[in-house]
């Protein structure tokens, strides 16, 4: 500690170790806040008052979170009320100064978007291949679509895992979903062309599996680039 011109300086390093409740409904594309705040409980702010450098407060580029883009950093001062005094009778309540740091971090998403999800995106083309077969072909119109619904459920269970436990409708409870009736629906189109080859119109099985194939798969895709751009905004 120094003292110049009758004001006392003194530096001090110090490590925090943060819990917070994150919203993580459009994870991998969440932006979260963060708020660190330090009191000096030995003195209140009859004794103390933080006057924030507004100036030479900043963020070390090198140490910065990895995968996160910091925003909107900046250091604030404040005053915090209790209503006790801490074991002191003669106070009814006790006022600290106090020194606030906050910033907004945004997390740097895409590849960790393409190693969560590429998966699902591989069980859905899975599903898809089905119908290249004949509608005829009972064995692979049924059961690639299977195979890829337990690839996308498994890999839900995978991302699940990952997360905290949140009430709300996630990103990756959307996209999960989608998947699921996507390939629900190839099953669906593949019932029903099968039925007209059973009923010998075949013609009309064939345009049923080209038109419900091409609505699907187009569906599938405009429905992820809304919901991806809305986790975006």
């Amino acid at each position: 500690m120094d003292s110049i011109d009758g004001k006392a300086w003194a530096i001090m390093k110090m490590k925090c170790t943060m819990k917070e409740r994150w919203d993580v409904k459009d994870f991998p594309f969440d932006r979260q806040h963060l708020k660190v705040q330090i009191e000096n409980t030995l003195f209140d702010n009859t004794l103390l008052v933080f006057v924030a450098d507004t100036k030479g407060s900043q963020f070390d580029d090198e140490e910065a979170i990895d995968g996160w883009e910091i925003e909107n950093f900046k250091v604030l001062v404040g005053d915090n009320s209790y209503t006790t005094g801490f074991g002191d009778s003669s106070a009814d309540n006790q006022v600290f100064s106090a020194f606030k740091i906050e910033m907004d971090i945004e997390r740097d998403a895409w590849g960790l978007f393409m190693k969560i999800f590429i998966g699902m995106y591989i069980a859905f083309l899975i599903a898809i291949v089905s119908f290249t077969p004949h509608p005829s072909e009972l064995e692979p119109r049924f059961g690639l679509p299977v195979g890829g619904l337990f690839a996308a459920v498994g890999n839900k269970y995978i991302i699940d895992s990952l997360l905290p436990e949140s009430s709300s409708f996630t990103l990756v409870d959307t996209l999960h979903s989608l998947t699921f009736l996507s390939i629900l629906m190839t099953l669906v189109v593949s019932a029903i062309s099968l039925k007209f080859v059973d009923a010998g119109k075949e013609e009309r099985a064939l345009t049923v599996n080209r038109y419900g194939s091409a609505i699907v798969v187009a569906s599938y895709v405009i429905a992820n680039i809304i919901f991806v751009g809305l986790a975006l905004r």
